[in-house]
Protein backbone atom coordinates (compact mmCIF):
# COMPACT_ATOMS: atom_id res chain seq x y z
CA UNK A 1 0.00 0.00 0.00
CA UNK A 2 2.92 2.85 0.63
CA UNK A 3 4.22 1.45 -2.69
CA UNK A 4 1.15 2.40 -4.48
CA UNK A 5 0.82 5.92 -2.45
CA UNK A 6 4.22 6.75 -3.49
CA UNK A 7 3.04 6.12 -7.61
CA UNK A 8 0.01 7.98 -7.37
CA UNK A 9 0.76 11.41 -9.44
CA UNK A 10 -0.46 14.06 -7.08
CA UNK A 11 1.38 16.58 -6.68
CA UNK A 12 1.90 20.02 -8.94
CA UNK A 13 4.69 19.73 -11.37
CA UNK A 14 8.01 21.03 -10.21
CA UNK A 15 9.65 24.41 -12.66
CA UNK A 16 12.41 21.46 -13.84
CA UNK A 17 9.38 18.91 -14.51
CA UNK A 18 7.35 21.30 -16.75
CA UNK A 19 10.64 22.63 -18.53
CA UNK A 20 11.77 19.16 -19.24
CA UNK A 21 7.90 18.51 -20.55
CA UNK A 22 8.00 21.59 -22.87
CA UNK A 23 11.76 20.50 -24.46
CA UNK A 24 9.86 17.46 -25.17
CA UNK A 25 7.06 19.04 -27.11
CA UNK A 26 4.74 18.79 -24.28
CA UNK A 27 2.54 22.12 -24.10
CA UNK A 28 -1.18 22.49 -23.38
CA UNK A 29 -2.31 23.56 -26.85
CA UNK A 30 -5.16 23.57 -28.56
CA UNK A 31 -5.37 23.56 -32.57
CA UNK A 32 -8.79 24.52 -32.87
CA UNK A 33 -7.76 27.84 -31.96
CA UNK A 34 -5.72 28.23 -34.74
CA UNK A 35 -8.83 27.14 -36.78
CA UNK A 36 -11.04 29.82 -35.33
CA UNK A 37 -8.04 32.35 -35.41
CA UNK A 38 -7.44 32.06 -39.03
CA UNK A 39 -11.17 32.27 -39.78
CA UNK A 40 -11.92 34.92 -38.52
CA UNK A 41 -9.19 36.94 -38.81
CA UNK A 42 -8.66 35.72 -42.17
CA UNK A 43 -12.17 36.39 -43.30
CA UNK A 44 -12.51 39.53 -41.77
CA UNK A 45 -9.18 41.25 -43.80
CA UNK A 46 -10.86 39.41 -46.73
CA UNK A 47 -14.64 41.70 -45.97
CA UNK A 48 -12.56 44.40 -44.92
CA UNK A 49 -10.70 44.25 -48.11
CA UNK A 50 -13.09 42.59 -50.75
CA UNK A 51 -14.31 45.51 -52.14
CA UNK A 52 -10.53 46.52 -53.44
CA UNK A 53 -9.75 42.84 -54.15
CA UNK A 54 -12.55 42.10 -56.55
CA UNK A 55 -12.06 45.87 -58.45
CA UNK A 56 -8.35 44.23 -58.91
CA UNK A 57 -9.58 40.70 -59.68
CA UNK A 58 -11.95 42.27 -62.07
CA UNK A 59 -10.00 44.09 -63.45
CA UNK A 60 -7.04 41.16 -64.19
CA UNK A 61 -10.47 39.54 -66.00
CA UNK A 62 -11.09 42.36 -67.88
CA UNK A 63 -7.69 42.88 -69.15
CA UNK A 64 -7.22 39.68 -70.27
CA UNK A 65 -10.27 39.44 -71.96
CA UNK A 66 -10.23 42.40 -73.81
CA UNK A 67 -6.58 41.87 -74.82
CA UNK A 68 -7.37 37.92 -75.57
CA UNK A 69 -6.58 38.24 -79.54
CA UNK A 70 -3.95 40.19 -79.03
CA UNK A 71 -2.94 37.56 -76.99
CA UNK A 72 -3.55 34.75 -79.01
CA UNK A 73 -1.48 35.94 -81.56
CA UNK A 74 1.71 36.59 -79.61
CA UNK A 75 1.29 33.53 -76.91
CA UNK A 76 -0.45 31.09 -78.82
CA UNK A 77 0.01 28.50 -76.13
CA UNK A 78 -0.91 31.38 -73.42
CA UNK A 79 1.51 30.11 -71.04
CA UNK A 80 3.21 33.80 -70.62
CA UNK A 81 -0.12 35.23 -69.94
CA UNK A 82 -1.37 32.30 -67.72
CA UNK A 83 2.17 32.64 -65.71
CA UNK A 84 1.37 36.32 -65.16
CA UNK A 85 -2.27 36.19 -64.38
CA UNK A 86 -1.43 33.66 -61.79
CA UNK A 87 1.72 35.84 -60.10
CA UNK A 88 -1.10 39.28 -60.42
CA UNK A 89 -4.00 37.07 -58.83
CA UNK A 90 -1.34 35.33 -55.76
CA UNK A 91 0.09 39.56 -55.37
CA UNK A 92 -3.68 40.55 -55.08
CA UNK A 93 -4.61 38.13 -52.48
CA UNK A 94 -1.01 38.32 -50.57
CA UNK A 95 -2.43 40.44 -47.97
CA UNK A 96 -4.56 38.01 -46.86
CA UNK A 97 -2.48 34.86 -47.21
CA UNK A 98 -0.46 37.34 -44.67
CA UNK A 99 -2.28 38.21 -42.44
CA UNK A 100 -3.71 34.38 -42.33
CA UNK A 101 -0.03 33.15 -42.03
CA UNK A 102 0.68 36.03 -39.16
CA UNK A 103 -2.70 34.82 -37.48
CA UNK A 104 -1.35 31.29 -36.97
CA UNK A 105 1.84 31.87 -35.89
CA UNK A 106 1.12 34.93 -33.35
CA UNK A 107 -2.10 32.27 -31.83
CA UNK A 108 0.30 29.63 -30.92
CA UNK A 109 3.09 32.37 -29.77
CA UNK A 110 0.40 32.93 -27.63
CA UNK A 111 -0.34 29.77 -26.54
CA UNK A 112 3.01 28.41 -25.94
CA UNK A 113 5.66 30.91 -26.40
CA UNK A 114 8.51 30.66 -28.96
CA UNK A 115 9.77 27.67 -28.55
CA UNK A 116 11.72 25.23 -30.94
CA UNK A 117 11.97 21.47 -30.10
CA UNK A 118 13.68 18.88 -32.01
CA UNK A 119 12.50 16.10 -29.43
CA UNK A 120 8.95 16.76 -30.30
CA UNK A 121 9.86 15.67 -34.03
CA UNK A 122 12.47 12.85 -33.17
CA UNK A 123 11.43 9.38 -34.71
CA UNK A 124 10.25 7.35 -31.37
CA UNK A 125 10.26 3.72 -31.84
CA UNK A 126 7.31 3.62 -29.54
CA UNK A 127 4.83 4.95 -31.94
CA UNK A 128 5.26 2.26 -33.84
CA UNK A 129 3.50 -0.46 -31.21
CA UNK A 130 0.26 -1.94 -32.53
CA UNK A 131 -0.53 -3.08 -29.04
CA UNK A 132 -0.68 0.65 -27.98
CA UNK A 133 -1.55 1.97 -30.77
CA UNK A 134 -5.12 0.05 -30.88
CA UNK A 135 -5.20 0.37 -26.83
CA UNK A 136 -4.60 4.53 -27.86
CA UNK A 137 -7.65 4.31 -30.36
CA UNK A 138 -9.93 2.39 -27.90
CA UNK A 139 -9.21 4.43 -25.00
CA UNK A 140 -11.38 6.74 -22.79
CA UNK A 141 -9.37 9.48 -23.60
CA UNK A 142 -9.76 8.64 -27.74
CA UNK A 143 -13.70 8.45 -26.93
CA UNK A 144 -14.28 11.75 -25.60
CA UNK A 145 -12.29 13.11 -28.05
CA UNK A 146 -14.49 11.88 -31.17
CA UNK A 147 -18.06 12.90 -28.67
CA UNK A 148 -16.60 16.20 -28.51
CA UNK A 149 -15.72 16.44 -31.92
CA UNK A 150 -19.02 15.41 -32.52
CA UNK A 151 -20.65 17.91 -30.80
CA UNK A 152 -18.19 20.56 -32.38
CA UNK A 153 -19.66 19.49 -35.88
CA UNK A 154 -23.04 19.56 -34.73
CA UNK A 155 -22.79 23.20 -33.14
CA UNK A 156 -21.39 24.57 -36.23
CA UNK A 157 -24.18 23.02 -38.50
CA UNK A 158 -27.06 24.67 -36.27
CA UNK A 159 -24.84 28.23 -36.37
CA UNK A 160 -24.65 28.06 -40.14
CA UNK A 161 -28.32 26.54 -40.17
CA UNK A 162 -29.55 29.81 -38.28
CA UNK A 163 -27.46 32.31 -40.27
CA UNK A 164 -28.56 30.80 -43.68
CA UNK A 165 -31.96 30.61 -42.78
CA UNK A 166 -31.98 34.27 -41.58
CA UNK A 167 -30.72 35.44 -44.83
CA UNK A 168 -33.52 33.19 -46.36
CA UNK A 169 -36.21 36.58 -47.18
CA UNK A 170 -33.52 37.63 -49.69
CA UNK A 171 -32.89 35.02 -51.45
CA UNK A 172 -35.79 35.68 -53.01
CA UNK A 173 -34.46 38.92 -54.31
CA UNK A 174 -31.57 36.89 -56.10
CA UNK A 175 -33.20 36.38 -59.43
CA UNK A 176 -34.13 40.09 -59.84
CA UNK A 177 -30.20 41.02 -59.59
CA UNK A 178 -27.93 41.58 -62.39
CA UNK A 179 -24.87 39.16 -62.58
CA UNK A 180 -22.21 41.17 -60.40
CA UNK A 181 -25.11 42.25 -57.93
CA UNK A 182 -25.73 38.69 -57.60
CA UNK A 183 -21.76 38.32 -56.82
CA UNK A 184 -21.62 40.92 -54.38
CA UNK A 185 -24.91 39.13 -52.73
CA UNK A 186 -23.26 35.94 -52.48
CA UNK A 187 -20.12 36.68 -51.64
CA UNK A 188 -21.32 38.89 -48.53
CA UNK A 189 -23.28 36.37 -47.35
CA UNK A 190 -20.46 33.44 -47.70
CA UNK A 191 -18.66 36.00 -45.90
CA UNK A 192 -20.81 36.68 -43.26
CA UNK A 193 -21.79 32.96 -42.77
CA UNK A 194 -17.64 32.30 -42.23
CA UNK A 195 -17.73 35.03 -39.81
CA UNK A 196 -20.31 33.58 -37.64
CA UNK A 197 -19.11 29.70 -37.99
CA UNK A 198 -14.99 30.82 -37.53
CA UNK A 199 -16.19 32.56 -34.41
CA UNK A 200 -18.20 30.13 -32.86
CA UNK A 201 -15.27 28.01 -33.32
CA UNK A 202 -13.31 30.24 -31.80
CA UNK A 203 -15.49 29.96 -28.75
CA UNK A 204 -15.17 26.12 -28.74
CA UNK A 205 -11.42 26.51 -29.21
CA UNK A 206 -11.13 28.43 -26.24
CA UNK A 207 -13.26 25.81 -23.91
CA UNK A 208 -10.66 23.31 -25.73
CA UNK A 209 -7.93 25.33 -24.93
CA UNK A 210 -9.17 24.76 -20.97
CA UNK A 211 -9.42 21.35 -21.44
CA UNK A 212 -6.31 20.95 -22.81
CA UNK A 213 -4.80 22.76 -20.18
CA UNK A 214 -6.15 20.70 -17.41
CA UNK A 215 -4.88 17.60 -19.48
CA UNK A 216 -1.77 18.63 -19.55
CA UNK A 217 -1.35 19.64 -16.07
CA UNK A 218 -2.88 15.84 -15.36
CA UNK A 219 -0.42 14.42 -17.81
CA UNK A 220 2.62 15.98 -15.99
CA UNK A 221 1.66 15.54 -11.71
CA UNK A 222 4.51 13.91 -9.97
CA UNK A 223 4.34 11.49 -7.57
CA UNK A 224 5.98 11.96 -3.96
CA UNK A 225 8.78 9.36 -5.19
CA UNK A 226 9.13 11.42 -8.44
CA UNK A 227 9.65 14.89 -6.27
CA UNK A 228 12.24 12.98 -3.97
CA UNK A 229 14.16 11.57 -7.01
CA UNK A 230 14.25 14.84 -8.77
CA UNK A 231 15.42 16.20 -5.44
CA UNK A 232 17.97 13.77 -5.55
CA UNK A 233 19.02 14.87 -8.74
CA UNK A 234 19.13 18.77 -8.34
CA UNK A 235 20.52 19.04 -5.16
CA UNK A 236 22.41 15.57 -4.61
CA UNK A 237 21.73 12.33 -2.32
CA UNK A 238 22.44 13.07 1.59
CA UNK A 239 25.69 10.77 1.20
CA UNK A 240 27.03 12.17 -1.53
CA UNK A 241 26.15 16.01 0.06
CA UNK A 242 27.88 14.77 2.97
CA UNK A 243 31.16 13.11 1.25
CA UNK A 244 31.19 16.91 -0.87
CA UNK A 245 31.32 18.64 2.47
CA UNK A 246 33.85 16.19 4.01
CA UNK A 247 36.23 16.93 0.85
CA UNK A 248 35.59 20.69 1.57
CA UNK A 249 36.46 20.55 5.03
CA UNK A 250 39.74 18.08 3.94
CA UNK A 251 40.67 20.99 1.68
CA UNK A 252 40.53 23.72 4.08
CA UNK A 253 42.53 22.17 6.80
CA UNK A 254 44.98 21.15 4.19
CA UNK A 255 45.44 24.84 3.34
CA UNK A 256 45.63 26.16 6.66
CA UNK A 257 47.80 24.18 7.81
CA UNK A 258 50.07 25.21 4.66
CA UNK A 259 49.79 28.57 6.45
CA UNK A 260 51.15 27.25 9.83
CA UNK A 261 54.84 27.56 8.91
CA UNK A 262 54.28 31.99 8.10
CA UNK A 263 52.84 32.04 11.65
CA UNK A 264 54.90 34.38 13.90
CA UNK A 265 53.28 32.19 17.51
CA UNK A 266 51.41 28.98 18.35
CA UNK A 267 48.81 29.64 21.28
CA UNK A 268 48.18 26.60 23.13
CA UNK A 269 45.69 24.98 25.96
CA UNK A 270 48.21 23.08 25.96
CA UNK A 271 47.06 19.98 24.96
CA UNK A 272 43.10 20.74 23.71
CA UNK A 273 43.66 23.93 21.47
CA UNK A 274 46.26 25.29 19.30
CA UNK A 275 45.60 28.78 17.45
CA UNK A 276 48.53 30.12 15.26
CA UNK A 277 49.05 33.79 15.02
CA UNK A 278 50.83 36.10 12.54
CA UNK A 279 51.25 39.82 12.88
CA UNK A 280 53.10 41.99 10.11
CA UNK A 281 52.58 45.48 11.46
CA UNK A 282 53.48 47.25 7.96
CA UNK A 283 50.19 45.45 6.17
CA UNK A 284 47.58 44.97 9.30
CA UNK A 285 46.50 46.86 12.32
CA UNK A 286 45.85 43.62 14.15
CA UNK A 287 47.53 40.48 14.39
CA UNK A 288 44.97 37.51 12.78
CA UNK A 289 44.73 33.88 13.27
CA UNK A 290 46.16 31.50 10.22
CA UNK A 291 45.47 28.08 11.81
CA UNK A 292 43.60 26.49 14.61
CA UNK A 293 42.00 23.00 15.78
CA UNK A 294 41.29 21.01 18.86
CA UNK A 295 42.88 17.56 19.87
CA UNK A 296 44.42 15.80 16.97
CA UNK A 297 44.19 19.01 14.53
CA UNK A 298 46.10 20.95 17.49
CA UNK A 299 48.50 18.45 17.93
CA UNK A 300 49.45 18.79 14.51
CA UNK A 301 49.57 22.54 14.42
CA UNK A 302 52.14 22.18 17.12
CA UNK A 303 54.71 20.03 15.85
CA UNK A 304 54.52 21.93 12.74
CA UNK A 305 54.99 25.07 14.50
CA UNK A 306 58.00 22.82 16.37
CA UNK A 307 59.66 21.51 12.98
CA UNK A 308 59.49 25.48 11.78
CA UNK A 309 61.10 26.88 14.59
CA UNK A 310 57.66 28.79 15.50
CA UNK A 311 57.19 29.49 19.21
CA UNK A 312 54.66 27.56 21.14
CA UNK A 313 53.18 29.56 24.10
CA UNK A 314 51.48 28.09 26.44
CA UNK A 315 48.04 30.65 27.35
CA UNK A 316 45.55 28.70 28.44
CA UNK A 317 42.64 31.41 28.82
CA UNK A 318 43.80 33.23 25.69
CA UNK A 319 44.12 30.04 23.18
CA UNK A 320 40.43 29.14 24.80
CA UNK A 321 39.10 32.86 23.99
CA UNK A 322 41.13 32.98 20.34
CA UNK A 323 39.47 29.57 19.37
CA UNK A 324 36.04 30.83 20.11
CA UNK A 325 36.14 34.44 19.00
CA UNK A 326 37.92 34.18 16.08
CA UNK A 327 37.53 32.24 12.89
CA UNK A 328 40.47 31.46 10.23
CA UNK A 329 42.03 34.61 8.56
CA UNK A 330 39.96 36.82 11.08
CA UNK A 331 41.49 39.32 13.13
CA UNK A 332 42.02 39.58 16.43
CA UNK A 333 39.31 41.21 18.29
CA UNK A 334 40.11 44.25 20.34
CA UNK A 335 39.37 42.76 24.08
CA UNK A 336 42.33 40.43 22.98
CA UNK A 337 44.44 43.06 21.82
CA UNK A 338 46.21 43.72 24.95
CA UNK A 339 46.83 40.13 25.94
CA UNK A 340 48.39 39.31 22.59
CA UNK A 341 50.25 42.04 22.17
CA UNK A 342 52.15 40.62 25.49
CA UNK A 343 52.61 37.13 23.83
CA UNK A 344 53.99 38.75 20.30
CA UNK A 345 56.20 40.76 22.42
CA UNK A 346 57.58 37.82 24.45
CA UNK A 347 57.93 35.79 20.89
CA UNK A 348 60.03 39.01 19.20
CA UNK A 349 62.29 39.58 22.23
CA UNK A 350 62.77 36.09 22.03
CA UNK A 351 63.95 36.55 18.52
CA UNK A 352 65.58 40.01 19.23
CA UNK A 353 62.84 42.07 17.10
CA UNK A 354 60.79 44.91 18.67
CA UNK A 355 56.72 44.71 18.54
CA UNK A 356 55.36 48.16 16.07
Amino acid sequence: MPEQDFQERTEKATVRRRRKAREEGQVARSTEINAGGVICLGFLTLYLMGPHVGAQLMQLMSHTMVNAPIIATADPTFLKVFGDSMLRFFTILMPVFTVMVVVAFGVNVVQVGFMVTPKAIEPKPEKLNLVKGIKRILSLKSLVTLIRDTLKLVIVGFVAYLAIKSEFESFFLLPDQTVSQLAVAMGKLALMLALKIGLVILVLAILDYLYQKYEFEKSIRMSKQDLKDEYKDTEGSPQLKARVRQLQREMSRSRMMKAVPTADVVVTNPTEVAVALKYEPEEMKAPYVVAKGERLIAQKIRELAREHDIPVVENRSLARALFKMCDVGQMVPMNLYRAVAEVLAYVYRLKGKVLS
